[in-house]
């Protein structure tokens, strides 16, 4: 909105005395001014909206009135206060602001960066409505994990089938990157690519969500992994720097800096409620959305693998609970009891259960997305 006044504004004074005056207006036509616009803008909102946010959802008593997963499970010694009563839902805040500063500092005739406010709508959406489910029940089920499941896989699709379908984004999907490659690994493999992107985009959503457990976790590795995309998005979209890092081009992505910026902004004000002990807890609502946007980001800049690496405490979140499940049917069906790999998954509530403190946890992962972040700026040069 911003950049569209500013240019209406120089055309208008354009050849009168008000053009010099006006000058300074072409700052809006640099993504960098408006990044950091978006992200200003983002904190500054999340911090007046954060208070009336949190005191709306009390009054709705849209809280965590039931023990969550950790607690059930007990032998947490190093947990210190509960978590019970708690606000959730807090992921309104972070979509709200990301949104409102998206739309007001980029270029919305970029179609990248209505894919991707698409995107973050209809994740935050149905995480809105398992967290809902979650309040009503008051036992933390929620939406069965099928139902969520269609809804993500419907969406990638819809995105991965677009994507392929428009000429100018066919290669996107078509060609298959990979990290340390100058190249691509594979061309005209349309339906491989078609796979690439919808795991990209469902289980980047799945994997966030299952790394929200803790106090400010969830949302200080999204603030971190965010950076890496800032820098990823800005080289993806700018044909010299592109060209000298020989990486791929991709018209359009320069505004997605703007995007990972408002991302940035918004997830400090959050991380300012939501760090321990946590005020807000994101819910569904923002965990979905975040973690989508992260896969179609990666997806758009035609760096599908390299969210793998800068998403690597995700990553590793997901993979748990998979080993931890699919080792526990199998000892169960050829032994007749379960047995379990970590003492609990996710891997942060492993790591309580050890009697590692939530602070200490929250830390130590903090350290371990930052040299997963490094890795994956790296291979901007390392090709």
């Amino acid at each position: 909105m911003f950049y569209y006044l500013s240019q209406q504004l120089l055309d208008w004074a354009k050849g009168t005395p008000w053009a010099e005056h006006l000058s300074a207006l072409r700052l809006f036509r640099y993504i960098t001014v408006r990044s950091a616009g978006a992200a200003i803008t983002a904190l500054m909102l999340s911090w007046w909206l954060g208070p009336r946010i949190i005191h709306w959802l009390k009054q709705l008593k849209f809280g965590q009135d039931y023990a969550d997963r950790a607690e059930e499970a007990g032998g947490l010694a190093a947990r210190v206060l509960s978590k019970k009563g708690t606000p959730t839902m807090g992921g309104i805040l972070i979509v709200a602001v990301l949104f409102v500063s998206t739309v007001l500092w980029t270029q919305l005739d970029n179609k990248l960066v209505l894919l991707t406010l698409l995107s973050v709508l209809v994740l935050s959406g149905l995480g809105f409505y398992d967290d809902y489910a979650k309040i009503i029940q008051q036992t933390g089920g929620g939406t069965p994990p099928r139902v969520k499941l269609v809804a993500q896989f419907a969406l990638a699709a819809f995105i991965a089938v677009y994507l392929w379908m428009t000429p100018s984004t066919t290669k996107l999907v078509s060609e298959v990157m990979v990290p340390f490659c100058k190249h691509p690994v594979a061309t005209g493999a349309g339906l491989i690519g078609l796979l690439v992107v919808v795991l990209a985009i469902v289980g980047s959503s799945n994997a966030v969500n299952l790394t929200d457990g803790l106090d400010g976790l969830a949302i200080g590795c999204t603030l971190i992994v965010a950076f890496v995309f800032l820098v990823f998005t800005y080289v993806a979209g700018n044909i010299r720097t592109a060209g000298y890092l020989q990486i791929p081009y991709v018209p359009g992505a320069g505004e997605l800096t703007v995007f990972c910026a408002a991302m940035i902004g918004a997830g400090l004000g959050f991380l300012w409620f939501n760090c321990h002990p946590a005020q807000v807890f994101m819910g569904d609502t923002g965990s979905l959305a975040l973690g989508g946007a992260f896969g179609i980001i990666a997806v758009l800049i035609h760096q599908p693998f390299v969210l793998v690496i800068a998403g690597g405490v995700f990553v590793l979140e997901a993979v748990s609970v998979i080993l931890q499940t699919g080792w526990f049917c199998f000892t169960r069906k050829f032994y007749g009891t379960g047995r379990r790999i970590f003492l609990m998954a996710p891997l942060h509530h492993h790591f309580e259960k050890k009697g590692w403190y939530e602070s200490q946890v929250v830390m130590r992962f903090y350290i371990l997305c930052v040299l997963f972040a490094v890795v994956a700026l790296a291979t901007l040069k390392l090709r």
